[in-house]
């Protein structure tokens, strides 16, 4: 066993033996470097071999020469390094959402081209307790005050926070003890962004015993509540909830539930379904269930609430889908394959009305106007060949790229 504890607290985190290669996110400032030697550390007695990639957000003139930095770091290390740019952001927005969410979406189209399952990332107990406390301010219940994860699947990759039980101004101790150098962004600083304010604010609470350690032990209780919570609503979907072409329906039982897992249920069938980063806004899906049990079809996060037989129909919204596209066997709306006979020129394409038109037998499916019209269809120059939901196969068939079970576990690990 190491005797560095810093090391020996992120190899714990990692757990040893589970990956052969591993990914690691640095941007060059303290935490990700720390990140980036303590891992090279690892692998020399033993550890996971290892790919690095820097994202420049196009944003501040250093962020260039700090993804050099990076890069010839890595190269002194002998780990294999890219930089990837983003030149998205339309100035309009939340600057450090967008790019969040960019970095995310580049950094995983990255790993599955590297053939990575997980990619590790630099974030502290520090970045952890801000976070709290951030949504803390925003009125987050259980889930949000639970923090970050330390380990989450999203786009297709295992998201890993080894440093989370680490301090920030630990992982700088250790870097200057190795001789080891770091970027510092200016925007750290900068107050107008709201994690720097609350990094301020974190410090003022100290003296009334609102710190950092007080604050993870808040967000651990809450993971302990979200995991009994979560549980709850799993064992609760399998008892009531079915898949039906892609769409979650929810037997009558459903209304009798406690409110706080019959939200759980929703607001993950809404993500499950219409493909949504985050949870619906509380008093929104409030205010979409009490319409829908009240017998008012509601809209919500690119999806509708359908009343049906005493219970709801989830499905996704015909409006939100009119202009998605994609060729036969590829993936549609993110979650649909259709295979069938070769149809040269043909497109995947959204039934609506006028499709589900013609489909006489559409009524023999069991399945509501409005579902169907939202549900994938082959066509060939302006002409329906073929729409397999909704009674019109024509020797096609839909595949949900996620199946029921999928949406069962959703419920555990989102």
């Amino acid at each position: 066993m190491t005797e560095d504890p810093l090391l020996r607290t992120m190899i714990a985190a990692l757990a040893p033996g589970r990956f052969d290669r591993l990914g690691v996110a640095v941007s060059g400032g303290g935490d990700s470097v720390a990140l980036l030697h303590l891992l090279a550390v690892w692998r020399a007695r033993g550890g996971p071999d290892l790919a690095a990639v820097t994202v420049d957000h196009g944003l501040r003139h250093e962020a260039a020469a700090e993804a050099k930095a990076v890069a010839e770091a890595c190269a002194g290390l002998g780990v294999s390094h890219q930089v990837l740019r983003w030149q998205g952001w339309d100035r309009r927005g939340n600057l450090q959402d967008a790019a969040r969410r960019a970095r995310q979406r580049l950094i995983a189209q990255w790993a599955a081209g590297q053939g990575l399952g997980a990619v590790a990332l630099g974030h502290t107990a520090d970045d952890q307790a801000e976070t709290v406390l951030l949504r803390l301010a925003r009125g987050s219940g259980v889930d949000g005050l639970s923090g970050m994860a330390a380990q989450r699947q999203a786009g297709g990759v295992l998201w890993l926070r080894p440093l989370l039980g680490l301090r920030r101004a630990a992982l700088r101790d250790w870097l200057r003890a190795h001789g080891i150098g770091w970027a510092e962004d200016p925007s750290n600083d900068d107050a107008r962004f709201d994690r720097v304010k609350a990094r301020q604010t974190l410090a003022e609470l100290a003296p009334l015993g609102l710190d950092v350690a007080g604050l993870l032990d808040t967000a651990a209780r809450m993971r302990m509540a979200r995991e009994a919570l979560a549980q709850a609503a799993q064992a609760a979907a399998r008892a009531l909830a079915r898949i039906d072409a892609g769409d979650v329906v929810l037997a009558a039982g459903f209304a009798g539930l406690p409110e706080e897992t019959r939200l759980r249920i929703a607001a993950q069938a809404l993500r499950w379904i219409g493909g949504g980063d985050y949870r619906p806004r509380l008093v929104a899906l409030r205010a979409a269930l009490a319409a829908a049990q009240g017998g008012t079809p509601a809209t919500l996060a690119g999806c509708l609430l359908l009343p049906e037989a005493g219970g709801l129909r989830l499905t996704r919204e015909p409006q939100a889908v009119a202009r998605s596209v994609a060729a036969p066997g590829a993936l549609w709306d993110g979650r649909w394959r259709l295979h069938g006979p070769a149809a040269e020129g043909g497109e995947i394409r959204a039934l609506g009305s006028a499709g589900l038109a013609l489909c006489p037998g559409w009524r023999e499916t069991g399945r509501p106007h409005a579902a169907l019209a939202a549900t994938p269809a082959v066509w060939c120059a302006g002409d329906l060949v073929a729409a397999p939901l909704a009674g019109r196969s024509a020797g096609w068939r839909a595949e949900l790229a996620c199946g029921e079970e999928d949406f069962f576990q959703s419920l555990i690990l989102d």
